[in-house]
């Protein structure tokens, strides 16, 4: 965070100095105004720069196993550009470098998942997939995937069996999901 505020900082002195020279070569011709807004509109677009470029950096310094199934996206009255692209806010990713299968039901998946939201922390935890029946739980004290259980006390969320979610964490994919309205 510290350091996107020193990139816009940054960017509202280039603004302002590009301003400044372009009123110099104009003779002094172009109106004072310029610099400030020169430093008002660098800032402005460096802060919708960063804001739009959040997610395919982190996505980035994600490790291989770790897959993309959701990229949560919203519009905003007061970022009216959002209307036209929508800016992504959320996150959520499958870490299958955690994979198991159950030892005797090989239908039951335990994996991690990953959530990540613009200025918060990354949460994580870990999930059962049931394949078979297309639903998740979220592993609890109670809902470990172990050889003697098959975690029945967890509470189970139905999901669609071509839920990117489901697909991903049970077969193992390494293509993500589909962007979600929200």
């Amino acid at each position: 965070m510290l350091m996107e505020f020193l990139a816009v900082i940054v960017a509202g002195f280039g603004g302002g100095g590009v301003a400044m020279i372009l009123r110099r070569l104009s003779g002094r011709r172009l109106p004072e105004w310029l610099t400030p807004a020169g430093v008002a509109a660098a800032m402005l677009a460096m802060v919708i720069w960063l804001e739009y470029t959040w997610a395919p950096r982190f996505e980035a310094g994600l490790p291989e196993d770790v897959v993309v199934v959701s990229r949560n996206q919203h519009t905003s009255w007061f970022r009216p550009w959002t209307y036209a692209v929508p800016l992504t806010n959320r996150i959520i990713a499958v870490d299958n470098r955690i994979r198991q299968r159950h030892a005797s039901n090989p239908d039951l998946v335990l994996t991690g998942v990953i959530l990540q939201e613009r200025w918060a922390l990354t949460m994580g935890f870990q999930s059962i997939f049931d394949c078979a029946n297309s639903r998740r739980a979220d592993v609890t004290e109670g809902s470990r995937l172990d050889p003697e259980s098959v975690a029945e006390s967890a509470d189970w969320y139905a999901l669609a069996p071509e839920d990117p979610f489901l697909r991903i964490a049970c077969g193992g994919g390494t293509h993500g999901g589909d962007s979600a309205q929200g």
